[in-house]
């Protein structure tokens, strides 16, 4: 049996069919972009800030690489609207090299790297001679050698800086012997060496605690914070602003220090 149409079901109808379609037009201006990560941690803060995006508008599709070299390329061929995995001045010897159209939008969290041995509990113990790995990328090797230069451990020639080699390398009181793997290796490769420098990354991945098991770390004011990239032609985009904001939220805040405890710090 029908009902009949009355001015009052003729409005809820309209009524609804409006509701319908303000629904259907958000959906239809939600905007969709590609995140690169590393897989661990910084996999882990992107599934929040994709969480806070969500509420915004943002859809965001998270996207994991196992080594640093790959998002940066992915970002630069238009496979990804953006990465966050990496610091500047990586950022910057990539694009050094390869001409990359890829900028810095926003800094994200500062992941003080560190020093580990499965050998010695205290930098103090680990003798002279002592081999000790480090990553095989110019720019965190730098790293490296800033973190031991830092500690008094070598001496680096005073211009080295971020770009520091082990040709930079003017006082070696201890006779240090060096080998470069690939950051991802640094981990498996601890009962090999007497220590090893390791991302922060690849070292919660591994199962440490760098703001307790490292036996030194950098400074946390050092040039070494991470940061979210885009292609320079995307930069002002609006989804750009919307990105960072979700990033820069009170809940990444939050999960950061309930997750990491120190290993991972907001720099906002």
């Amino acid at each position: 049996m029908s009902l009949p149409i009355t001015p009052r079901s003729l409005l809820r109808g309209a009524a609804l069919a409006a509701a319908l379609c303000l629904v259907g037009t958000s959906f239809a201006q939600a905007e969709t972009i590609r995140v690169g990560v590393t897989a661990g941690p910084h996999a882990e803060v992107l599934d929040v800030v994709k969480k806070v995006a969500a509420g915004q508008g943002l859809d965001i599709k998270v996207v994991e690489f196992t080594d640093y070299v790959v998002p940066n390329q992915a970002l630069a061929n238009k496979e990804l609207e953006a990465n966050s995995f990496q610091h500047e001045p990586y950022l910057k010897n990539q694009v050094a090299k390869t001409g990359w159209k890829i900028v810095k939008v926003a800094q994200t969290i500062a992941s003080p790297q560190g020093i580990y041995s499965i050998k010695y509990k205290s930098f103090d113990e680990v003798p002279a001679g002592a081999t000790i790995a480090i990553q095989n990328d110019p720019s965190n090797a730098a790293r490296s050698l800033q973190i031991l230069a830092h500690y008094g451990l070598i001496k680096l020639k005073p211009d080295a800086g971020i770009t520091a080699t082990e040709l930079d390398i003017i006082e070696n009181p201890k006779k240090f012997k060096f080998i470069q793997l690939d950051a991802a290796q640094l981990p498996r490769a601890l009962p090999d060496v007497d220590a090893a420098s390791i991302n922060n990354n690849y070292a919660v991945q591994a199962g440490l605690n760098p703001a307790k098991d490292a036996l030194i770390r950098e400074p946390v004011d050092g040039p070494w914070v991470n940061i979210l990239a885009v292609r320079e032609e995307d930069k002002d985009k609006p989804w750009v602003k919307q990105l960072i904001a979700a990033y820069h939220s009170d809940a990444v805040k939050a999960f950061l220090a309930e997750r990491f405890k120190g290993s991972y710090l907001p720099t906002w």
